[in-house]
């Protein structure tokens, strides 16, 4: 279990994420395609003023239950450990314990 102040930090950082997506997309957009030099340095200062966490790349993928950072699968959104206990319990339809 993942402490509740990572959880919601990480909550706060989507939330952040989100509401500066399109400003950022513009600003991106803009300072590659600028006609001039100093345009594009303009839309980099802004996009530099933007808050840290405005971008993506600070999230983290957490279990969607307990919120574990780590051994975090795509396909089902949450942690090896709960897919497992999920799997077993035929929660996860289409996923069987493999065999050969």
């Amino acid at each position: 279990m993942a402490s509740k102040a990572k959880v919601a930090a990480n909550r706060r950082r989507e939330r952040t994420v989100a509401r500066y997506a399109a400003k950022r997309a513009g600003l991106k957009e803009l300072a590659r395609t600028a006609p001039t030099f100093e345009e594009r340095m303009d839309a980099l200062k802004q996009l530099q003023k933007l808050p840290r966490d405005a971008s993506p790349v600070r999230l983290r993928n957490r279990d969607s239950v307990d919120g574990r950072p780590r051994g975090y699968l795509r396909k089902a959104g949450v942690s090896r450990v709960r897919f497992r206990g999920l799997a077993h319990d035929g929660y996860l339809p289409g996923i069987t314990k493999s065999s050969w």
